[in-house]
């Protein structure tokens, strides 16, 4: 029975993590930092406050810290680019900010695949917070 409901968990997560993958897509390292610069996106840090603290993309939400009172740290316009991101690829914790943004009526959460660690290795500062 163990190894039945291990199975069912493994395939609900499963799932769960495709229908999220398919509902964000990823938005590029050059697509990001043109977006920044042009001032039309609203970042969110899933990493946790003390990852925030030590740094973080530019201008991010720290979601941890956050996430009780987001709807007052997005954009008014639900069309507004918002996007989401944690540590590297392999991290799925960026699910927990796009799927809030999503139901609170965003219709253009995307994903930042490669993370704060891709951010650093591509060369780009961060920003300390509290």
């Amino acid at each position: 029975m163990k190894t039945l409901t291990t199975f069912a968990v493994a395939l609900v997560l499963s799932a769960f993590t495709a229908v999220a993958s398919s509902q964000f897509p990823d938005i590029s390292h050059d697509e990001l930092k043109q977006a920044m610069k042009e001032k039309k996106v609203t970042l969110i840090d899933v990493n946790g406050s003390e990852s925030y603290a030590k740094g973080h993309i530019p201008g991010a939400i720290d979601f941890t810290a956050n996430e009780d009172k987001l709807a007052a740290n997005l954009p008014k316009d639900k069309a507004a680019l918002v996007v989401a991101y944690c540590g590297n690829e392999r991290c799925k914790a960026y699910q927990q900010a796009a799927i809030k943004a999503k139901e609170m009526g965003y219709t253009n959460v995307k994903h930042y695949s490669k993370g704060i660690a891709g951010w650093k290795s591509s060369g780009e500062k961060t920003e300390p917070g509290a």
